[in-house]
This record gives C-alpha cells, sequence and structure tokens, in this order.
C-alpha cells in the first residue's frame, strides 16, 4: 500500500490528528510496520504519536485481553537503550513478555511536508509543531503477569507513571542513571525469585543475516525463555553501543525466537565475523551475568564493571589463554563470585581486577583453596621466594608490593564473598602487614648498609632498630582500607661503619624514608604507612633513640594526655626483638604508672572531635556521640585508670581489654555485652562504608531513605528479598547501638 493509499485509509480514523503528523509519521515509519497491524491499531498509534512534544517525550496505553493478557503500547521519541530500558521495568513489575512488535522511524531526513528548521543544538526545539521532526517509536508488548503478581488499574497507573519517568530520565540524557534505577528495581524482584536461578541459562543460539536489510543487520536469537530474558539480552547489546532499529519476538513452547534489526555504533551493519563472535559471546555472558545479579549489593555498579571485565577478557586475552577464561566463565559458581565482587567495591575493581587483569582469573580461580588466615611462616616463604628472584632493589620493592597487593585483594575478597567475622579478617591483615613491614625493612637496611655501613653504638656495639605497631596494627584490629600506624625506634647515638659513615640519626631518618616509600598504597590510607603519631607528631623526627621515647613519654615528658592513651596501642612488630620489648615495657610503666588521669581534658578533647568532624544533619559511624571512638575512649580510658592494679588490661586489643574490664568487674557483664556487640557491629559498618571507593575517611552516612544506603545494608548482610525493608532494619540497629554506647559513656563519664 502506497502512503497515499494509507493517508486514504487512514484520515477518517484520525480525524483529529493534524495533517503534517500524520504525514510524518506515515511517510517516515518502517514499512514493515503496516503490513503488521491494522489500520484501526495503526490509527491509535498515530492519535498516540500526535500528543508527543519534546516535554511530554512519550504516551503509554495498556489494553486487557482474555486469559490475563495485556497489551503494553509505547509511543514515544527515540532514544538509545530504550527498548531494554522498557523490557526492564515490565520485567521488574513481574510481567513475562511473551512476544512483541518495535519499530522505529527509518533514517533519513523528514519529508518536506514535515521538515522544520533548528535554531539551535541538539536539544534545541524546531521552529513549527515542537518535536516533529524528531524519530519515534512504536512498541507493543504482549504481557501476562508472572505467578501471584496482580496487575490492576493501580498497577496500570503506577506502571505508566514510571515508564515515562524512566523516558524521560533518557530524554535528559541520563542513561546511566535510568540504568542503575532500572537494575535496582528488577534485581530487587528477581531477588524475591533467587530460587528459580539453577546456574547457567541453557545456550544461545545467535546467527547474523545481512542479506535481509539494506541498513541493518538482523540478529536471529532462540533460547529457552527466562525471566527477564529480553532486558538482560537487550541490555547487554547497548552496552556494546548496538543500536535496535527494530524487532519481533515471541514465545512459543517456553522458546523464544527473537529478530532484532541492528547497526554498531558507528550507524554501521555488523559484517566483520571477529566482531560478530565477540558480540555474540559479551552478549550471551552479559545475559548469564544479568540473573546472578540478585547477589550483587550494587546491581548497577556490577554490571558495569562486568561490562568493562569482558572488554578486557575478549580484546586482551589471546592464544590458549582465551579458552582457558572462557571456560572459567561457563561454571556456575563464577557469576555470583564475580557480582558479589564487582557489586561492592569501586576501589577493588579499579586498583586491583582491572589495572591487573592478567592476573585475575587466577586468583579468582586459586581464592576458595587458600584459607583466609595464612601463617606468618608461609606468607613470609611466598614473599622471600618473589623477592629473592629479583636482581635490583627497585625490582625487589616492585615484587613486595604486587605480593602485598595480591595477598591483600585475596583477604579483601575472602572477607566479602564469604563474611568472614572481624576477628579472623584483621588477623588476616594483621599477618601480612607484619610480613610486609619486616621483609621491606630487611631490603631497606641491605640498600642503606651498601652506602653507609652497619649503625653501631658508641661502644661499637650494633644499634639495633624496632618497629612498633600502633592504634588499629597494634591492636591487631586492622579492617577494611586501614593504614599501617607505626613508631621506629633505635637503640642511641653513634656513627656506621662504613667509609661513608654518617650519624646514626641521619642514618636511620634515611632508613625511615625509604621504609615510607617502600611499601606503596594503591590509595590515601589504604596499606599505608602512618607515622604522625610519633613524639612530637609531624614536627618531629622520623626516627628517635630509645632514651628519647623513654623522656617524651614520662610524667616530666612533653606527652600530652592523649599522647599517654595512644600508647595503650603500643607493640612490637618488626626489627630487633629485644629492643621491641624494652619499648613495651616501658609504655606499661608509663601507661599503667597509676597516675591520675586527666578525664576533664580527655573529654573536652572528645568535645572538641564532635565540633569539628561532624557536619550537623548527619551520622559518622566513627566520631558521632555512640559511635565507635566512644567505645574505644571509654575502654582506654578505664585502661589507663584501672590498668595499675589489674595486669589483665594491659593490652592493645580493644576486645580484650573490653573483657577484662568485665572480669574485674569494672564493667558489668550487660554493659560488657552491649559493648562489644557496638564495637562489632559498627566495625563491621565502616568496613561496608570503605569498601566502595577504599576511602578510609569518609565515614558519613548517606540518608537512610537512599539507594546508596539500601546499597549499604546489603554489603553489610542485610539481604532480605524486601531491599527497603533491610535498609529499614539496618537503620534501626544504628540508633540501637549508638544509644546504647553514647548511654554508657556518659553514664560512666558524664555528658560531653
Amino acid at each position: 500500500m502506497t502512503a497515499e493509499e494509507q493517508l486514504k485509509t487512514l484520515h477518517p480514523l484520525c480525524q483529529d490528528v493534524a495533517p503534517d503528523v500524520l504525514h510524518d509519521f506515515l511517510s517516515r515509519m518502517d514499512p514493515e510496520y503496516f503490513r503488521r497491524f491494522e489500520p484501526s491499531t495503526i490509527a491509535r498509534h498515530i492519535t498516540l504519536a500526535a500528543l508527543l512534544t519534546p516535554d511530554h517525550p512519550c504516551e503509554v496505553a495498556i489494553a486487557e485481553h482474555p486469559n490475563q493478557r495485556f497489551d503494553v503500547t509505547l509511543v514515544a521519541y527515540d532514544y538509545f537503550s530504550e527498548f531494554a530500558t522498557i523490557c526492564g521495568l515490565l520485567s521488574a513489575f513481574g510481567l513475562n513478555i511473551e512476544e512483541g512488535q518495535i519499530y522505529t522511524f527509518v533514517e533519513g531526513p523528514a519529508p518536506a511536508a514535515a521538515r522544520t528548521t533548528w535554531t539551535g543544538g541538539p536539544r534545541a526545539r524546531p521552529k513549527g509543531r515542537p518535536g516533529l521532526n524528531r524519530k519515534k517509536i512504536v512498541d507493543v508488548f504482549r504481557v501476562q503477569p508472572g505467578r501471584g503478581i496482580s496487575f490492576g488499574p493501580e498497577d496500570h497507573r503506577r506502571l505508566i507513571a514510571e515508564l515515562t519517568a524512566m523516558i524521560a530520565l533518557l530524554d535528559a540524557g541520563k542513561f546511566d542513571e535510568a540504568r542503575q534505577t532500572l537494575n535496582r528495581q528488577l534485581v530487587e524482584y528477581l531477588g524475591q525469585r533467587r530460587g528459580s536461578f539453577s546456574g547457567l541459562l541453557h545456550t544461545v543460539q545467535i546467527t547474523f543475516d545481512n542479506s535481509q536489510s539494506p541498513t541493518n543487520t538482523v540478529m536471529d536469537i532462540q533460547s529457552d525463555d527466562t525471566p527477564a530474558f529480553l532486558y538482560a539480552f537487550a541490555n547487554a547489546l547497548a552496552m556494546r553501543n548496538i543500536y535496535i532499529a527494530k524487532a519481533q519476538f515471541a514465545i512459543e513452547g517456553g522458546k523464544l525466537h527473537d529478530r532484532f534489526y541492528v547497526r554498531n555504533r558507528h550507524g554501521q551493519k555488523i559484517t566483520n565475523p571477529i566482531d560478530q563472535q565477540q558480540l555474540r559471546l559479551t552478549a550471551v555472558l552479559i545475559k548469564q551475568f544479568t540473573h546472578a545479579l540478585t547477589w550483587a549489593p550494587d546491581p548497577a555498579k556490577a554490571l558495569e564493571a562486568f561490562d568493562q571485565f569482558l572488554d578486557l577478557t575478549v580484546q586482551e586475552t589471546k592464544g590458549k589463554a582465551q579458552p582457558q577464561a572462557l571456560a572459567f566463565l561457563s561454571d556456575k559458581k563464577t557469576f555470583p563470585l564475580l557480582a558479589r565482587l564487582l557489586g561492592t567495591s569501586d576501589f577493588l575493581w579499579e586498583d586491583f581486577l582491572r589495572r591487573q587483569h592478567g592476573n585475575l582469573l587466577p586468583l579468582l580461580q586459586g581464592y576458595r583453596d587458600a584459607p583466609l588466615i595464612k601463617p606468618q611462616a608461609s606468607l613470609k616463604k611466598e614473599l622471600d621466594k618473589l623477592v629473592d628472584k629479583a636482581k635490583t632493589d627497585e625490582a625487589r620493592k616492585e615484587a613486595l608490593n604486587r605480593f602485598k597487593d595480591q595477598e591483600l585483594f585475596r583477604i579483601d575478597m575472602k572477607h566479602m564473598v564469604e563474611s568472614s567475622g572481624l576477628a579472623d579478617f584483621s588477623q588476616a591483615l594483621t599477618e601480612l602487614a607484619e610480613v610486609i613491614v619486616s621483609r621491606s625493612l630487611r631490603d631497606c637496611q641491605a640498600k642503606q648498609e651498601k652506602q653507609y655501613g652497619a649503625p653501631r653504638l658508641a661502644n661499637k656495639k650494633s644499634c639495633p632498630f624496632t618497629i612498633l605497631g600502633q592504634g588499629k596494627f597494634g591492636g591487631r584490629e586492622l579492617g577494611y582500607a586501614s593504614d599501617i600506624e607505626v613508631l621506629f625506634v633505635y637503640g642511641g647515638a653513634g656513627r656506621t661503619s662504613g667509609k661513608r659513615g654518617i650519624e646514626n640519626s641521619e642514618y636511620f631518618e634515611r632508613l625511615a624514608q625509604e621504609l615510607l616509600q617502600g611499601i606503596e598504597a594503591k590509595q590515601e590510607g589504604i596499606f599505608h604507612l602512618d607515622v604522625r603519631l610519633r613524639p612530637h607528631g609531624g614536627k618531629g623526627s622520623l626516627t628517635n633513640p630509645l632514651e628519647e621515647i623513654i623522656s617524651y613519654y614520662s610524667p616530666t615528658g612533653l606527652a600530652a594526655p592523649f599522647e599517654r592513651q595512644a600508647m595503650i596501642k603500643l607493640r612490637a612488630v618488626a626489627g630487633d626483638a629485644a629492643l621491641g620489648k624494652q619499648v613495651e615495657a616501658h609504655r606499661d610503666r608509663y601507661v599503667y604508672s597509676g597516675a591520675p588521669w586527666d578525664l576533664a581534658t580527655a573529654l573536652d578533647l572528645r568535645r572538641q572531635q564532635l565540633k569539628q568532624l561532624v557536619e550537623a544533619g548527619t551520622v559518622n559511624v566513627k566520631h558521632s556521640a555512640g559511635g565507635l571512638v566512644d567505645i574505644e575512649y571509654a575502654i582506654q580510658y578505664l585502661q589507663v585508670m584501672h590498668g595499675h592494679r589489674h595486669p589483665i588490661l594491659r593490652t592493645p586489643n580493644t576486645m580484650q581489654a573490653l573483657a577484662g574490664l568485665v572480669e574485674c568487674g569494672i564493667v558489668t557483664r550487660q554493659d560488657g555485652e552491649n559493648l562489644r556487640k557496638a564495637y562489632l557491629f559498627i566495625r563491621m559498618l565502616i568496613d561496608g562504608l570503605r569498601m566502595v571507593r577504599g576511602n578510609a575517611k569518609d565515614l558519613v552516612l548517606p540518608p537512610s531513605d537512599s539507594d546508596e544506603f539500601i546499597f549499604l545494608a546489603r554489603r553489610v548482610g542485610y539481604t532480605t528479598d524486601d531491599w527497603q525493608a533491610g535498609a529499614r532494619h539496618l537503620q534501626t540497629d544504628i540508633e540501637y547501638h549508638m544509644k546504647q554506647t553514647q548511654a554508657f559513656f556518659e553514664r560512666t563519664f558524664g555528658a560531653l
């Protein structure tokens, strides 16, 4: 039927439609569309198209059919990834897509009768009828509600409203926001039906044909039907920058038969067999991965990272390695693992997985076999074997940091995927940190002694050097993205034995600089050596002789009250063991001397933290009232006040000290249990906050009604079918634990 004949047939049915709109639709819509639909249906579509304006970019109509079937018709302007967005939202509403017809205006300029002149950029409105010359789509879906899903008039209104909102995001160019919002809704729905996921989906057969259309490649797809199949597949094409111009699909006997008319990112057919094979592979894998997203705390984050991961796997993995990589991806255990991993931490993806892609598959394959906690002897043996192969100082440094990064990744991954407890996680990190610090010290000393000789005391005996852990490192309490706080101490004054001999003070200062540069931090605060707690802070030397440590930390010394408190966490970790024991013994004499504890000054410092570090209207889980600091400070105050009478309290570890306070009757068993639970809970929460970007500083909770808070809840284990219910549960627990802690602190030491 010619355009004139179509116009003659449809004009009586579209009397309320402006002639230019009617002519525009008839002259630009894909010719096949007119063979698929009856004139009365086409007239309804044109009537909907007439309602479109730049401020109103879509119209949705829902019609009910027998046997609980519905036709969902969407007429809208054409946007990239629009088809995937619509399919995803229908699936998120629990609607199974049984068949559909997807059509788009053909390429080319608007016909003369409809052409207008633009007066600005691509988003400017044309003169004449606004939006007339923009490409439009007509998508018709036959859907049926899933088992137990209601789809009444109120659901119709809600679907129309959400489809309209999604198209508005596409219209504004907010494609990532649309995808994130959609994934959040869809994956929550799929999560409620996770039991239906039994591993990998059945084989998807994809064929390409470039002979049927002058402008598009025809992709024919056959597969078993599964929930959200069309969304997963269409989204995979969108993520590959494949444009869908037209599609037909139907389900017969549980089998899906799809035909997509597609073009690549340059608007061309997909003719290269290698490109076709890569598209076939990646589209299938993304589709498969979508069904594992219920394991991901943040589905959008996981899907985006997986897309990049596939680029690396397909494009960079060549030869014999590619079948091995693809075999790994065909393992049904792989997708849930990757979903949980990639949907948890931007930092791990950016700084470990993406940059060390060559090591990724061995790391993922081997992580299950290795225990979370490796004994120091095993770690030392593995590290020494690796570093001893290196021939230069720079190569040894690179080998040490590569080992550190891989082990840190393994520990973090085991912790995230297997939800290990804080004690085991902290022990695994501490064992690694001690081995890394010890080996780095050994290499840096060897380098220094080549230049200056060995340091000697005034009596010509060897001058010892020790490294002591402080903070979380000293307390064996390292967590996700913890830094490594240290104190450097040497035996005393003297000179080195080499021809270029220098004073011990200069030698050990140079050694400290080497150590700080030798252990590289991927990001500030993560496994980063921190020496700010040394005497005189940033103004002091990096290293101190033993006599200066004894003088500074004494009743007549210059140490402030908070430095006495900080000394609680001091613990020898590397270097000369005898010197380390001497420093620890002085720690006990100084901290637990029985000298009065300046509680007023300590509380004033805590008030300053609340004032300076907690922004009004926010909750900082470390510094807000009832946060982690209140637990740690309360225990430390009591250690200083009672440790001279109770040796059991002289420990750098918070939980051991709390147990000692309960055993000594200083803290009641009920308060002790409340503090223990609050400490473990808040440490878990801090790990969850730090996991995203590896930022050790930002510990402010996101708004409780935000998606960010929902994803936080899922990261820390609140993985209920109803994601919002999980977030509410987390919020309730946060309030409970922080109120319990604040009440104990104020009851024991007074209000802040």
